[in-house]
């Protein structure tokens, strides 16, 4: 018991500095998102470089002595920020099941299914067949897993981010358009594939063992997995939230949706599967719940999740970047060049044969290659688990930011040009 308690308990001066740190991450993070989200820039690239001006590459850089003081990773408060950045990702991914699109029309069906089509499988090929081409192997992770490090470049390849074109829209005032539930239709059904395929990566890493029966079992795990958690335990929390006995929802509504978030990232955890993953997974449940049910509670926790975890966790993510050390110009203008052409080119194929003009089939494909948060994801959970090395995280997290900037760019290009974004 003893043990239990000094565990948990911290001196002074360690919760001196890990609230300075809290503080200084907050400030940063939201200062630097309001100048982006003023000047119509996503907000998330702001709250990333105020983590990287606090981080080694600027404060650690100049002033390595106050960097170390109040960022210290192997400190007892290092380790809170850490579970506070954990806390932040799976918050994150929980708010972002909650956007699931419920209702698709059937003309817009066949628009959806080739944007999915040529978004998705084009560019995963493309991601899985270049570690043929291209040696990757100085990128690998302490886990030296190449398989995994295979997924994880096949789907950095197809990667789309919903968050970030969503805020787009609902800047530029076309939320409400065709072309924008068509584009944010396509990648909620699009980041599930990927999310499974990711799934199956880190499941991969947990693995004691790399065989073929193990990758077999880690696959068929994953795949049964999520086919409970998005077909069965909709209705399992359905029959839960009519049951007298359901305390805790009677307690505190919020309290019992946080509950199940939880339970779900628990539950994936247990299976060797990303606790992002069950998380996710547990939005999707609480949003297809029917008519209005738990609106107002998913916008409180959506708030201060946006207020609060979010913000740091985007932090926390620019504070790992060390782009004085761990910085290749030749592999982001590389990945970047080869990863957009093919996920805009699949995209804009796949709308060409279903008869789409030119400028509709780029603007789709655009949209698609905004990567955003998703893409920050991948990099940080791939990195953690230690699929890809420092230098590969930094430049997904590098290229989701340009991408994403790309796409905001080039659609308030085109709506000044009156241009139609979907014929």
């Amino acid at each position: 018991m003893n043990s239990i308690a000094e565990s948990i308990t911290l001196n002074n001066l360690e919760l001196t500095r890990f609230f300075f740190a809290v503080v200084l991450l907050l400030i940063f993070s939201h200062f630097l998102g309001y100048v982006f989200h003023k000047y119509k820039l996503p907000k998330v690239v702001g709250e990333i470089l105020g983590g990287v001006l606090l981080g080694p590459t600027i404060l650690g850089h100049f002033l390595p002595n106050v960097h170390n003081w109040v960022f210290n990773a192997f400190s007892s408060e290092g380790k809170l920020l850490a579970i506070l950045y954990w806390f932040g990702l799976v918050l994150l991914m929980f708010i972002s099941g909650f956007e699931m699109q419920k209702k698709i029309s059937a003309d817009e069906g066949k628009v959806i299914i080739a944007v999915i089509l040529g978004s998705t499988i084009i560019p995963f090929m493309a991601g899985w067949i270049a570690p043929f081409l291209y040696n990757f192997s100085t990128y690998i992770g302490p886990k030296n897993n190449t398989l995994a490090l295979q997924l994880v470049i096949a789907i950095a390849v197809a990667v789309t981010s919903i968050p970030v074109i969503s805020k787009i829209f609902l800047d530029l005032k076309i939320i409400n358009t065709r072309f924008a539930k068509i584009v944010l239709a396509a990648a909620t059904f699009h980041d599930v594939i990927l999310w499974v395929a990711l799934a199956i990566a880190t499941g991969l890493v947990s693995a004691e063992k790399v065989s073929f029966a193990n990758s077999a079992l880690t696959v068929l795990t994953t795949i049964i997995f999520f086919g409970i958690m998005l077909f069965i335990m909709p209705r399992l929390v359905r029959i839960g939230n009519t049951l007298k006995i359901n305390l805790l929802l009677k307690s505190s509504a919020i309290g019992y949706i946080l509950f199940i978030c939880f339970l779900f990232a628990a539950l994936a955890s247990l299976l060797n599967i990303n606790i992002v993953f069950g998380a996710f997974l547990a939005g999707i449940v609480i949003g297809l719940m029917p008519g209005e049910k738990f609106q107002i509670e998913k916008d409180q926790i959506k708030a201060i999740s946006l207020a609060f975890f979010v913000p740091l966790y985007f932090a926390i993510v620019g504070l790992k970047l060390d782009l004085v050390r761990h910085f290749d110009l030749r592999l982001l203008i590389g990945f970047l060049i080869f990863a957009s052409t093919i996920q805009i080119g699949g995209t804009l194929i796949a709308a060409r044969l279903i008869k789409k003009d030119w400028l509709s089939s780029f603007n789709l494909g655009i949209a698609m290659n905004a990567r955003g948060g998703p893409g920050i994801v991948l990099a940080t959970v791939a990195f953690d688990i230690g699929i890809i090395n420092e230098t590969f995280f930094a430049t997904l997290v590098l290229i989701a930011i340009i991408t994403s900037l790309s796409a905001g760019y080039w659609f308030r290009y085109v709506i000044s040009k009156g241009w139609e974004l979907l014929k």
